[in-house]
Protein backbone atom coordinates (compact mmCIF):
# COMPACT_ATOMS: atom_id res chain seq x y z
CA UNK A 1 0.00 0.00 0.00
CA UNK A 2 1.28 3.40 -1.14
CA UNK A 3 1.95 5.17 2.22
CA UNK A 4 2.08 8.83 0.92
CA UNK A 5 -0.52 8.22 -1.45
CA UNK A 6 -2.76 6.67 1.64
CA UNK A 7 -2.22 9.47 3.01
CA UNK A 8 -2.32 12.38 0.65
CA UNK A 9 1.29 13.20 1.17
CA UNK A 10 3.35 14.83 -1.54
CA UNK A 11 6.55 12.60 -3.23
CA UNK A 12 9.75 12.27 -1.15
CA UNK A 13 12.76 10.60 -0.06
CA UNK A 14 13.09 10.01 3.87
CA UNK A 15 16.14 9.93 6.35
CA UNK A 16 16.11 9.31 9.88
CA UNK A 17 17.52 13.02 11.45
CA UNK A 18 19.62 13.21 14.93
CA UNK A 19 21.97 16.28 15.15
CA UNK A 20 24.07 15.79 17.84
CA UNK A 21 27.57 16.61 17.33
CA UNK A 22 31.09 16.00 19.49
CA UNK A 23 30.39 16.90 23.02
CA UNK A 24 26.53 16.81 22.62
CA UNK A 25 24.14 14.21 23.70
CA UNK A 26 20.30 13.71 24.80
CA UNK A 27 19.94 14.98 28.36
CA UNK A 28 22.83 16.53 27.97
CA UNK A 29 24.46 19.84 25.46
CA UNK A 30 21.74 20.08 22.32
CA UNK A 31 22.37 21.22 19.01
CA UNK A 32 21.76 25.07 18.37
CA UNK A 33 19.55 26.56 16.03
CA UNK A 34 22.38 27.71 14.09
CA UNK A 35 23.53 24.25 13.74
CA UNK A 36 20.37 22.53 13.14
CA UNK A 37 20.15 24.61 10.21
CA UNK A 38 23.09 24.22 8.99
CA UNK A 39 22.09 20.12 8.78
CA UNK A 40 19.08 20.77 7.54
CA UNK A 41 20.35 22.81 4.38
CA UNK A 42 23.22 20.29 3.57
CA UNK A 43 19.39 17.47 4.10
CA UNK A 44 17.35 20.39 2.14
CA UNK A 45 18.53 19.07 -1.75
CA UNK A 46 18.00 15.27 -1.23
CA UNK A 47 15.15 14.76 1.26
CA UNK A 48 11.55 15.66 2.29
CA UNK A 49 11.09 13.56 5.14
CA UNK A 50 12.78 13.45 8.66
CA UNK A 51 12.50 11.26 11.52
CA UNK A 52 13.12 12.47 14.90
CA UNK A 53 13.56 10.27 17.59
CA UNK A 54 12.27 12.37 20.88
CA UNK A 55 9.77 14.92 21.26
CA UNK A 56 12.81 17.07 23.34
CA UNK A 57 14.58 20.23 23.00
CA UNK A 58 16.58 18.70 19.72
CA UNK A 59 13.27 17.98 18.01
CA UNK A 60 11.67 21.50 19.08
CA UNK A 61 14.72 23.35 17.43
CA UNK A 62 14.06 21.32 14.76
CA UNK A 63 10.83 22.33 14.24
CA UNK A 64 11.11 25.89 14.93
CA UNK A 65 14.41 25.85 12.20
CA UNK A 66 11.86 24.18 9.84
CA UNK A 67 9.24 26.72 10.47
CA UNK A 68 11.37 30.30 11.21
CA UNK A 69 13.38 29.42 7.73
CA UNK A 70 10.23 28.02 5.52
CA UNK A 71 12.09 24.90 5.03
CA UNK A 72 9.89 22.55 3.32
CA UNK A 73 10.25 19.49 5.80
CA UNK A 74 7.79 16.73 6.94
CA UNK A 75 8.63 15.61 10.23
CA UNK A 76 7.49 12.05 11.59
CA UNK A 77 8.14 12.59 15.56
CA UNK A 78 8.51 10.47 18.32
CA UNK A 79 8.48 10.00 22.06
CA UNK A 80 11.32 7.51 23.49
CA UNK A 81 10.04 5.95 26.10
CA UNK A 82 12.44 4.35 28.13
CA UNK A 83 12.35 0.86 30.56
CA UNK A 84 9.07 -0.16 32.47
CA UNK A 85 9.88 -3.58 33.03
CA UNK A 86 13.25 -5.27 32.96
CA UNK A 87 14.42 -7.26 30.53
CA UNK A 88 17.16 -9.98 31.67
CA UNK A 89 17.33 -10.92 28.07
CA UNK A 90 18.99 -7.90 26.79
CA UNK A 91 22.45 -9.12 25.10
CA UNK A 92 24.39 -6.58 26.51
CA UNK A 93 22.94 -6.68 30.03
CA UNK A 94 21.61 -3.18 30.53
CA UNK A 95 17.91 -3.83 30.26
CA UNK A 96 18.11 -4.26 34.28
CA UNK A 97 16.97 -1.48 36.70
CA UNK A 98 15.90 -1.01 39.97
CA UNK A 99 11.91 -0.17 40.61
CA UNK A 100 12.93 2.87 41.78
CA UNK A 101 14.22 3.89 38.34
CA UNK A 102 11.53 1.79 36.74
CA UNK A 103 8.77 3.82 38.09
CA UNK A 104 10.79 7.15 37.50
CA UNK A 105 10.47 6.12 33.74
CA UNK A 106 6.99 5.34 33.45
CA UNK A 107 5.79 8.86 35.28
CA UNK A 108 8.92 10.18 32.27
CA UNK A 109 6.97 8.27 29.52
CA UNK A 110 3.52 10.00 30.12
CA UNK A 111 5.33 13.66 30.36
CA UNK A 112 6.99 12.45 27.02
CA UNK A 113 4.14 11.41 25.19
CA UNK A 114 1.96 14.45 26.57
CA UNK A 115 5.00 16.44 24.83
CA UNK A 116 4.84 14.94 21.51
CA UNK A 117 1.17 15.64 21.83
CA UNK A 118 1.63 19.34 22.33
CA UNK A 119 4.37 19.41 19.98
CA UNK A 120 2.06 17.84 17.29
CA UNK A 121 -0.54 20.06 17.91
CA UNK A 122 1.93 23.53 17.42
CA UNK A 123 3.50 22.07 14.46
CA UNK A 124 0.22 20.67 12.83
CA UNK A 125 1.80 21.92 8.80
CA UNK A 126 5.45 20.34 9.52
CA UNK A 127 4.72 16.60 11.54
CA UNK A 128 3.23 14.46 9.76
CA UNK A 129 2.75 11.80 11.93
CA UNK A 130 3.81 10.81 15.67
CA UNK A 131 5.51 7.35 16.95
CA UNK A 132 4.67 6.37 20.69
CA UNK A 133 8.11 4.73 20.81
CA UNK A 134 11.14 3.05 19.33
CA UNK A 135 12.78 -0.59 19.58
CA UNK A 136 10.71 -1.06 22.78
CA UNK A 137 9.09 -4.39 22.87
CA UNK A 138 12.61 -6.25 20.91
CA UNK A 139 13.21 -9.25 22.96
CA UNK A 140 17.02 -7.46 22.82
CA UNK A 141 15.93 -4.08 24.34
CA UNK A 142 17.18 -2.19 26.87
CA UNK A 143 14.60 -0.11 27.43
CA UNK A 144 10.99 -2.68 27.13
CA UNK A 145 7.74 -1.63 28.10
CA UNK A 146 5.21 -3.62 27.55
CA UNK A 147 2.93 -3.99 24.95
CA UNK A 148 -0.32 -3.12 26.64
CA UNK A 149 1.39 -0.05 28.09
CA UNK A 150 2.21 0.92 24.19
CA UNK A 151 -1.51 0.84 23.47
CA UNK A 152 -2.34 3.03 25.97
CA UNK A 153 -0.38 5.62 24.73
CA UNK A 154 -1.17 5.00 20.97
CA UNK A 155 -4.58 5.58 21.88
CA UNK A 156 -3.94 8.83 23.61
CA UNK A 157 -1.82 10.80 21.13
CA UNK A 158 -4.23 9.05 18.89
CA UNK A 159 -7.50 10.91 20.74
CA UNK A 160 -5.79 14.18 21.07
CA UNK A 161 -3.76 14.78 17.59
CA UNK A 162 -4.98 15.00 13.64
CA UNK A 163 -1.96 13.32 12.49
CA UNK A 164 -1.29 9.39 11.74
CA UNK A 165 0.23 7.44 14.97
CA UNK A 166 2.37 4.16 14.95
CA UNK A 167 5.55 3.01 16.82
CA UNK A 168 8.64 2.19 15.20
CA UNK A 169 9.85 -1.49 16.07
CA UNK A 170 12.48 -4.25 14.65
CA UNK A 171 10.13 -6.26 11.73
CA UNK A 172 10.11 -9.52 14.17
CA UNK A 173 8.01 -8.51 16.64
CA UNK A 174 5.15 -6.99 14.31
CA UNK A 175 5.35 -11.18 13.40
CA UNK A 176 3.70 -11.89 16.67
CA UNK A 177 3.69 -10.00 20.07
CA UNK A 178 2.83 -6.53 18.14
CA UNK A 179 -0.52 -7.60 16.53
CA UNK A 180 -3.02 -6.21 19.30
CA UNK A 181 -0.63 -2.79 19.21
CA UNK A 182 -0.88 -2.87 15.23
CA UNK A 183 -4.43 -3.01 15.45
CA UNK A 184 -4.60 0.28 17.33
CA UNK A 185 -2.13 2.20 14.90
CA UNK A 186 -2.81 4.10 11.45
CA UNK A 187 0.13 2.61 9.97
CA UNK A 188 2.95 0.11 10.41
CA UNK A 189 7.08 0.95 10.72
CA UNK A 190 9.48 -2.08 10.62
CA UNK A 191 13.33 -1.34 10.91
CA UNK A 192 15.10 -3.71 8.99
CA UNK A 193 19.17 -4.44 9.31
CA UNK A 194 20.95 -7.16 6.88
CA UNK A 195 24.68 -6.04 7.81
CA UNK A 196 23.17 -6.71 12.12
CA UNK A 197 22.21 -10.00 11.27
CA UNK A 198 25.42 -11.05 9.51
CA UNK A 199 24.05 -10.62 5.75
CA UNK A 200 26.55 -9.30 3.03
CA UNK A 201 25.76 -6.65 1.20
CA UNK A 202 24.75 -8.99 -2.00
CA UNK A 203 22.11 -10.94 0.48
CA UNK A 204 21.23 -7.31 1.45
CA UNK A 205 18.25 -6.36 -0.38
CA UNK A 206 16.51 -9.81 -0.83
CA UNK A 207 16.90 -10.14 3.03
CA UNK A 208 15.56 -6.59 3.49
CA UNK A 209 12.88 -7.30 1.19
CA UNK A 210 11.89 -10.22 2.46
CA UNK A 211 11.69 -8.28 5.66
CA UNK A 212 8.74 -6.14 5.03
CA UNK A 213 6.96 -8.41 2.75
CA UNK A 214 6.79 -11.01 5.71
CA UNK A 215 5.07 -8.07 7.75
CA UNK A 216 3.31 -6.01 4.91
CA UNK A 217 1.77 -9.69 4.42
CA UNK A 218 -0.14 -9.94 7.98
CA UNK A 219 -1.73 -6.61 7.94
CA UNK A 220 -3.11 -6.59 4.08
CA UNK A 221 -5.43 -3.35 5.04
CA UNK A 222 -2.39 -0.94 6.68
CA UNK A 223 0.42 0.64 5.21
CA UNK A 224 3.91 -0.88 5.93
CA UNK A 225 6.32 1.31 5.95
CA UNK A 226 10.16 1.18 7.16
CA UNK A 227 11.40 3.78 9.59
CA UNK A 228 14.91 2.09 9.79
CA UNK A 229 17.08 0.59 7.21
CA UNK A 230 21.15 1.38 6.94
CA UNK A 231 24.58 0.15 6.45
CA UNK A 232 27.43 0.84 9.37
CA UNK A 233 30.87 1.95 7.73
CA UNK A 234 32.90 0.77 10.64
CA UNK A 235 32.90 -2.44 13.20
CA UNK A 236 34.81 -3.46 15.89
CA UNK A 237 33.71 -6.49 15.03
CA UNK A 238 31.24 -6.38 17.95
CA UNK A 239 27.77 -7.03 16.39
CA UNK A 240 28.73 -6.85 13.24
CA UNK A 241 31.66 -8.40 10.64
CA UNK A 242 34.37 -5.89 10.10
CA UNK A 243 35.10 -6.84 6.26
CA UNK A 244 31.43 -6.57 5.81
CA UNK A 245 31.15 -2.93 6.43
CA UNK A 246 32.49 0.26 4.77
CA UNK A 247 31.82 3.25 2.75
CA UNK A 248 31.33 1.60 -0.48
CA UNK A 249 28.99 -1.14 0.91
CA UNK A 250 27.20 1.71 2.41
CA UNK A 251 26.72 3.05 -0.98
CA UNK A 252 25.58 0.39 -2.76
CA UNK A 253 23.06 -0.71 0.16
CA UNK A 254 21.83 3.13 -0.27
CA UNK A 255 21.29 3.12 -3.63
CA UNK A 256 19.69 0.07 -4.14
CA UNK A 257 17.36 0.56 -1.21
CA UNK A 258 16.30 4.04 -2.76
CA UNK A 259 15.45 2.71 -5.92
CA UNK A 260 13.56 -0.37 -4.77
CA UNK A 261 11.42 1.80 -2.48
CA UNK A 262 10.57 4.26 -5.07
CA UNK A 263 9.81 1.38 -7.14
CA UNK A 264 7.99 -0.69 -4.37
CA UNK A 265 6.20 3.17 -3.48
CA UNK A 266 7.22 1.99 0.08
CA UNK A 267 8.27 4.92 2.40
CA UNK A 268 12.03 4.54 3.49
CA UNK A 269 13.42 6.38 5.96
CA UNK A 270 17.21 5.32 5.53
CA UNK A 271 19.42 5.22 8.75
CA UNK A 272 20.88 7.66 9.01
CA UNK A 273 21.89 10.93 8.32
CA UNK A 274 25.00 11.62 10.28
CA UNK A 275 27.80 10.00 12.58
CA UNK A 276 26.88 10.02 16.33
CA UNK A 277 29.65 10.34 18.24
CA UNK A 278 28.26 9.81 22.05
CA UNK A 279 26.24 6.31 20.54
CA UNK A 280 27.56 3.21 22.30
CA UNK A 281 30.59 2.42 23.80
CA UNK A 282 33.90 4.10 23.96
CA UNK A 283 35.77 2.31 20.73
CA UNK A 284 35.76 4.64 17.95
CA UNK A 285 35.60 1.62 16.19
CA UNK A 286 31.95 1.11 17.74
CA UNK A 287 29.68 0.29 15.04
CA UNK A 288 26.93 2.16 16.86
CA UNK A 289 28.78 5.29 15.63
CA UNK A 290 29.09 5.24 11.95
CA UNK A 291 25.73 5.04 10.25
CA UNK A 292 25.94 8.29 8.91
CA UNK A 293 25.50 9.00 5.28
CA UNK A 294 27.56 12.17 6.39
CA UNK A 295 30.64 12.29 9.44
CA UNK A 296 30.75 13.88 11.98
CA UNK A 297 32.21 17.08 10.58
CA UNK A 298 29.44 17.31 7.88
CA UNK A 299 31.86 15.83 5.30
CA UNK A 300 29.88 13.35 3.00
CA UNK A 301 30.95 10.06 2.72
CA UNK A 302 30.96 8.22 -0.22
CA UNK A 303 27.40 7.19 -0.98
CA UNK A 304 26.87 11.43 -0.90
CA UNK A 305 30.24 12.93 -2.34
CA UNK A 306 28.66 13.37 -6.41
CA UNK A 307 25.53 13.96 -4.66
CA UNK A 308 26.36 16.76 -2.59
CA UNK A 309 28.64 18.31 -5.57
CA UNK A 310 25.69 18.64 -8.00
CA UNK A 311 23.60 20.14 -5.04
Amino acid sequence: MDFLKHFNLPPGKAICYSGFRNGQQPGGKYPSYAEVKEDLLLLQPHWRYLRLYDCDEHAETTLRVIRQEQLDFKIMLGAFIEAEMNNFGCPWGGGVYDEEQLEHNRKRNEEKIERLISLANRFPSIVFATSVGNEACVDWTDHYVPVDRVIAFARNVKEHTSQPVTFCENYVPWLNTLKPLAAVLDFISIHTYPVWEYKHIHEAMDYTQANHDMVAGLYPDKPVIITEAGWATNSNGRGIHPEHVNELNQKIYYEDLMNWSEEKKILTFFFEAFDEEWKGSHDPFEPEKHWGLFRIDRSPKLAMENLVKTA
